[in-house]
């Protein structure tokens, strides 16, 4: 089923609609990635260990956090805003290059009441503490701001929703800059070297 033709509508995360659909059979439900069996409420711990035990660094101040660390501090980090600040002005200096417009994929309104400027983690915490109990569909400003996202898809639960999907940050993991049939084929490389 990952092998589905790529002409068929894909949902928000990358899958087409019948592909997700057979990963999630209530029999067998299976990674759309790697086809492991998945159990209903089990974390990702392996996943997790990774994210809590990887270390990267600050293009700003060269300092090294753990994954799991390192957004809480770009978010704060003045020499991390001036790293960005001095790539946009690089790449606008030259006439010949358009300036291309990026969605902010750092920040995030609340979808439900006036509070903005939350991470992904913030977001996540103050839907959930906020706003549980509201049923009202909106759009999920993390999947809107998202290549594959649909700015007008409205999430039936959304609370349901931004708890599951967005336990982790997708810049951490996601090359926007790589279309799908690329990544597609770099999971599936990897796949089988992992084996």
């Amino acid at each position: 089923m990952l092998y589905a033709d790529t002409t068929t509508t894909a949902s928000l995360c990358g899958f087409c609609s019948a592909c997700l659909q057979e990963c999630l059979k209530p029999k067998k439900p299976l990674c759309g990635v790697c086809r492991s069996a998945l159990a209903p409420g089990v974390r990702a711990v392996e996943l997790e260990r990774q994210i809590e035990s990887t270390e990267t660094s600050c293009h700003g101040c060269r300092k090294n956090f753990f994954l799991s660390k390192i957004r809480a501090h770009v978010a704060t980090c003045s020499k991390y805003q001036n790293y960005i600040m001095e790539g946009v002005k690089a790449t606008t200096k030259d006439a010949s290059l358009q300036p291309r417009s990026v969605p902010n994929r750092y920040t995030f309104p609340c979808p439900y009441c006036p509070e903005k400027n939350f991470d992904q983690e913030g977001l996540v915490e103050h839907c959930r503490l906020s706003h549980s109990t509201d049923t009202k569909p909106v759009v999920c400003p993390i999947c809107a701001s998202m290549p594959w996202g649909d700015p007008s898809y409205r999430s039936a639960n959304f609370i349901q929703h931004i708890q599951r999907r967005h336990q982790f940050s997708y810049d951490t993991f996601v090359d926007y800059d790589v279309d799908e049939e690329d990544m597609m084929n770099q999971v599936l490389q990897r796949s089988l070297v992992d084996q």
